[in-house]
């Protein structure tokens, strides 16, 4: 695999995990806030851990919102890991300020805590396939894969779920529009499953 992937560095994501899994490969990475590389490689991931107001204003401080946008109407791959999923959407009910991308349409919504329901989600939880994704070739429906998070997004849309998971609701855990992929859970820390669908995006994305 030669394709060169662009890994976003703008100081909120778990870049080295998710570099190693790339790499393992055989995927050529930059991990980069430089748009001209960024529209220089030929598939992007953005990373993501913290918050949606931290991450808009950083995305937008370091003049990478343009390039994003573009290179997403362009039609080139991308995948968005965890907070990096979330502001694909219009809006958050976390940000006070910030808006999101709106590549995707609809809300990032905060679960309730109820009962024996802890927030935030955190730990391993199953997919449960509801359409198919390029992303999720050869991944069983019942997979189980790793969460930490206290928000998860409502598509408008619902053609866009390729995967839910239940955390007292069935919530878009998979999310695709055309080039676009995003994952609520973390691929880099879901062992099997998730290298799988590292190398799910390299080769039939």
């Amino acid at each position: 695999m030669t394709s060169m992937i662009a890994i976003i560095d703008y100081g909120m994501g778990n870049i080295h995990s998710v570099n190693k899994a790339l790499q393992l490969y055989g995927a050529k990475t930059i991990v980069t806030n430089k748009a001209s590389e960024i529209s220089k490689a030929d598939k992007i991931v953005l990373p993501g851990v913290g918050a949606f107001d931290d991450a808009m204003q950083e995305l937008k401080m370091q003049g990478l919102i343009s390039v994003i946008k573009k290179e997403l109407n362009s039609g080139k791959p991308f995948l968005g890991i965890c907070l990096g999923m979330q502001i694909l959407f219009e809006e958050s009910q976390e940000a006070k300020k910030a808006k999101g991308l709106g590549i995707l349409k609809g809300t990032v919504k905060r679960f309730k805590e109820t009962g024996n329901l802890k927030v935030p989600h955190m730990g391993w939880n199953q997919l449960k396939i509801s359409n198919t994704c390029p992303l999720l070739e050869d991944i069983a429906s019942g997979a189980y894969v790793y969460f930490c998070h206290s928000y998860y997004p409502e598509p408008a849309e619902k053609k866009v779920v390729a995967a839910t998971t239940d955390y007292g609701r069935d919530f878009s855990s998979v999310v695709w529009k055309d080039n676009v992929y995003g994952v609520q859970f973390h691929p880099e820390k879901s062992q099997k499953i998730g290298l799988k669908i590292v190398e799910n995006f390299l080769s039939r994305c």
